[in-house]
């Protein structure tokens, strides 16, 4: 016997509302994804290599060697400190542009993808990578000229693939970034780029700008040179709001969750500047490489480490230093750093 007319409307009624409700319990359910599309790699389990070993085993599953047990057990709680972090402090989600993956670089022949950030040993990470990459055209790390591993195209990075091939490469492949505290980097990037006589082109870009809007009374030579930025001057031109309404930040100091998108891409690994070395061991360990490569050591005696910040601090006003905190909270929540004792925000 046929429905009445009636009787399929409010049937038909219930039918897409109950659809409706389906949709929306997978939508406010649905575990966090791996953009550029909704393919990338969410489970806890670790990915699969591209020949179907399983790079990060030893990792999850606590099977490593004993050399390797400290590190590698430090590795698994930062990862697992940032989800939570993630979680946490994250509620708005977008897809991921080519643009945004600019810093990815990809390492087809060992499954690897190493998020750059300047400022954090990403010179001697580079040299690596062109030595796993280059074809034996590379053996010694250090042999590489520091301005040929920053040379575009001796890389490639993920932006330069279609979409398709970007989430293939983001499920299956180790991913890996390196982090460091937050003013610790700063402090560095301005030592670097504005304290170096040979880093002219800095002083031209950005230190003539910096100059000529937070110095009144410059003189003409000083503002045409941009050679002698203080520190504070500096830190003026990150909190203005104009810098950013005006072009990005440069990547020596933009923060690192707005580079490597930590809460969107999901590393397997957090390596951290303060433990670089045993860090950077367990990370080729875990690639399979250790034979082939090692991590350059660093001779460096003028890194700058916590007692140096805080000497280029002083000169901060508190006021400064709070709005700078806001700017970088983000990257002290992720990669759980403590906020500097030596700061005076109000």
């Amino acid at each position: 016997m046929r429905m009445p007319r009636g009787g399929r409307m409010v049937l038909g009624t219930c039918l897409g509302s109950l659809v409706a409700l389906v949709l929306y319990l997978q939508t406010v359910t649905k575990p966090d994804v791996e953009p550029i599309t909704s393919t990338g790699s969410t489970s806890t389990h670790p990915p699969l290599g591209r020949s179907g070993r399983n790079p990060l085993r030893s990792l999850y599953n606590g099977d490593q060697d004993s050399d390797q047990s400290y590190a590698q057990s430090a590795l698994r709680g930062r990862r697992e400190l940032l989800e939570e972090a993630c979680l946490s402090q994250t509620r708005k989600r977008r897809v991921l542009s080519p643009d945004d993956l600019r810093h990815l670089i990809v390492d087809d022949k060992h499954g690897l993808i190493y998020c750059y950030v300047p400022k954090v040993a990403c010179t001697n990470w580079k040299r690596v990578l062109m030595v796993l990459t280059g074809d034996g055209r590379y053996s010694d790390p250090l042999a590489i000229p520091a301005h040929e591993a920053h040379v575009a195209g001796n890389l490639r990075t993920l932006s330069e693939f279609p979409a398709a091939e970007i989430n293939r490469r983001l499920r299956s492949y180790l991913k890996f970034v390196f982090v460091r505290e937050p003013f610790e980097r700063l402090v560095s990037a301005y030592r670097n780029k504005f304290t170096r006589s040979y880093n002219e082109a800095f002083h031209k870009r950005y230190g003539t700008k910096i100059i000529r809007r937070h110095r009144p009374g410059a003189r003409p030579g000083a503002a045409e040179a941009g050679a002698d930025v203080s520190f504070r001057e500096f830190i003026q031109y990150l909190v203005d709001p104009r810098t950013q309404r005006e072009e990005p930040l440069n990547e020596h100091w933009e923060r690192v969750h707005s580079l490597c998108h930590p809460c969107l891409i999901h590393y397997d690994v957090v390596g951290k500047y303060e433990t670089l070395e045993p860090d950077s061991q367990a990370v080729l360990g875990l690639a399979g490489v250790q034979g082939s490569v090692r991590f350059p050591s660093s001779g460096k005696s003028a890194r700058t480490d916590r007692d140096m910040a805080a000497r280029f601090f002083q000169d901060v006003s508190p006021f400064l230093q709070k709005k700078l905190v806001n700017m970088y909270r983000m990257d002290f929540l992720l990669f759980n750093y403590s906020m500097p004792r030596y700061l005076r925000t109000p």
